[in-house]
């Protein structure tokens, strides 16, 4: 098996886990982030400097970097089909978030859910969902 198919197998793996006992901590998810980060870099050929700001509104619009978001969505299967799905948003907040902050994620998400639908691309329609998100509610977005 390809390393980088065992390590999504592993995240997937650790994530259930997770969640089959209870909702993570932000820290958790964002420990669990540094994990999907180091699939989705090098396959989108970005760098830290390019990326590594997105949580604090920085959004580079760069081929490279809005494919990087969108593989980050991929792996944390709110793609369906090549596309955002807004009902698997939610499974995943529901799912992952912690209690304080499923609300105002689940509004943001609402919020942003038509923005995909701009965009026949799943990296420009993933960008441009994730800068929505930040913009609306930027203390509870979370992005590795």
């Amino acid at each position: 098996m390809e390393c980088s198919v065992k390590f999504i197998l592993v995240v997937y793996l650790q994530l259930w886990m997770v969640t089959w006992i209870h909702a993570m901590t932000r820290q958790q998810l964002k420990n669990s982030g540094k994990l999907m980060k180091k699939t989705c870099m090098p396959k989108n050929d970005v760098t830290e400097e390019q990326i590594g700001e997105i949580e604090g509104g920085k959004f580079l619009e760069e081929r490279n970097v809005m494919c990087y978001i969108a593989c980050i969505y991929s792996v944390t299967q709110v793609v369906k089909n090549n596309k955002l799905s807004y009902d698997a948003v939610i499974k995943q907040i529901d799912t992952m978030f912690p209690a304080e902050m499923k609300d105002a994620v689940k509004a943001t998400a609402l919020k942003c859910k038509d923005v995909a639908k701009k965009y026949k691309d799943l990296c420009e329609a993933s960008y441009w969902t994730a800068k929505c998100m930040y913009d609306a509610d930027p203390k509870n977005f979370i992005f590795p």
